[in-house]
């Protein structure tokens, strides 16, 4: 019997046994997923947890419920993979063997990996919304912050969910309108990007809404450090920026047993063919997610689409025949702008976010790179979708490759 493996039960590892299941023959193949927590957390909507809009049991679940049957789920810590001997080795000393891998463990973020960042402040003054446990104490502190300067701050490409430091930016300027104490809070967004999003006409859309919102743009900002006793973030140019309360994004990076495996570029993302996203050192080895290394959003959408062009390539790759499909990049990602509306963007490798409607020309119903309620509604349906389609595989009336269809070219003046 041929054994494929599957590293990490988040959401791309979830959708690729999910996918895969039924379409490989029970008597020809054994498909275990290994992964260390036991609840499943719907990313997304960290966001919302600060600012109190959703309870934290709307974003958590057991990953055993969304695991198929004909499915062996491991729970353990991965220690290393040996691709030369087609193992991977467990924290316990249990040992897995495959023929075909997959590895899907994501990405976290690293407050470590910047000196002064996770010292005397953490929790404190100095805070993050991308784990469970970060944005569950941001909220703690958002209820009974009094005002002041607020820094929304990433610290470096590329991140998960690159537009969510735009949406809390924007969630928290509606937060205290309606607090009735914006007047009391300076709110800066302090980028490591030329400007407010790495596309240059959604860049000029997003900027724009932030300067509607008198919000500050710091750009060009590599943080060197964060110096708890003055309160300040430090770029590697000397610059200063001075916060009573850091929303940070830290650097994020992929799996330390990637990097422990020499499977991993410098921040632990394994290398890959962007189209296929077969390894470029392993002809068994996949990886698929936000542990891949391709140049696109690190993004629950990419994670589905790509999932969706995978799952035809394996199958052809195991049959010994050539993979067809190539996964272009596309991202689509509605953007929380507050006061009951949100934004939607859709792009890929090649394509920029661009102006229109999704997915029916001049029907939508959404609106590309326009605020709108519906864009919003979008956004909280999303959730459901997510638990009922998404995980469980099932199919989704959207197309994986991205479509001009709907779309309006725009330029951007220089």
């Amino acid at each position: 019997m041929k054994r494929l493996l599957v590293l990490g039960a988040g959401t791309a590892g979830t959708m690729v046994v999910n996918k895969l299941r039924p379409r490989l023959d029970d008597a020809e193949w054994k498909i275990t997923i290994v992964d260390q927590e036991p609840t499943h957390h719907y990313q997304p909507g960290y966001l919302f947890l600060p600012f109190g809009d959703y309870r934290p049991e709307e974003v958590v679940k057991p990953k055993k419920k969304f695991i198929p049957d004909g499915v062996e789920l491991v729970m353990a810590e991965i220690d290393r993979v040996d691709p030369a001997e087609n193992r991977v080795f467990l924290a316990d000393g249990t040992e897995l063997e495959f023929d075909q891998l997959v590895i899907a463990t994501g990405t976290t973020p690293r407050p470590d990996e910047t000196p002064g960042m996770a010292e005397d402040e953490w929790r404190k003054s100095v805070h993050e919304f991308y784990t469970f446990e970060g944005a569950t104490a941001l909220g703690e502190k958002l209820a009974a912050w009094e005002g002041g300067r607020l820094v929304v701050h990433i610290t470096e490409m590329p991140i998960k969910c690159p537009v969510a430091p735009l949406e809390f930016t924007f969630l928290a300027d509606d937060f205290f309108k309606k607090k009735g104490m914006r007047d009391q809070v300076e709110i800066t967004y302090v980028t490591p990007l030329d400007g407010a999003f790495t596309k240059p006409v959604a860049s000029k859309h997003l900027g724009d809404m932030l300067s509607e919102r008198k919000v500050v743009v710091e750009p060009d900002f590599m943080i060197e450090r964060v110096d708890n006793e003055s309160k300040t973030i430090v770029s590697f140019d000397e610059r200063e920026v001075p916060f009573d309360l850091l929303v940070t994004v830290p650097l994020n990076m992929g799996a330390d047993f990637v990097a422990r495996s020499g499977l991993g570029d410098e921040l632990n993302f394994v290398p890959v063919d962007q189209g296929t996203l077969l390894s470029t050192a392993h002809d068994n080895i996949f990886a698929v997610g936000d542990a891949s290394n391709i140049p696109a959003s690190k993004a629950g959408s990419v994670a589905h689409f790509a999932v969706e062009i995978f799952t035809d390539n394996f199958l052809e790759h195991i049959a010994g025949r050539p993979m067809t499909g190539a996964f272009d990049g596309h991202a689509n990602c509605f953007v929380e702008s507050g006061d009951g509306k949100g934004m939607l963007i859709d792009f890929n490798y090649t394509t920029e976010p661009l102006p229109g409607k999704y997915p029916l020309p001049g029907v939508g119903p959404f609106s590309l790179l326009k605020e709108t309620e519906m864009n919003h509604y979008g956004k909280l349906a999303f959730r459901w979708m997510y638990w009922n389609l998404l995980l469980p595989g099932k199919e989704l009336p959207l197309p994986a490759l991205m479509s001009m269809v709907g779309k309006e070219q725009e330029e951007v003046a220089q």
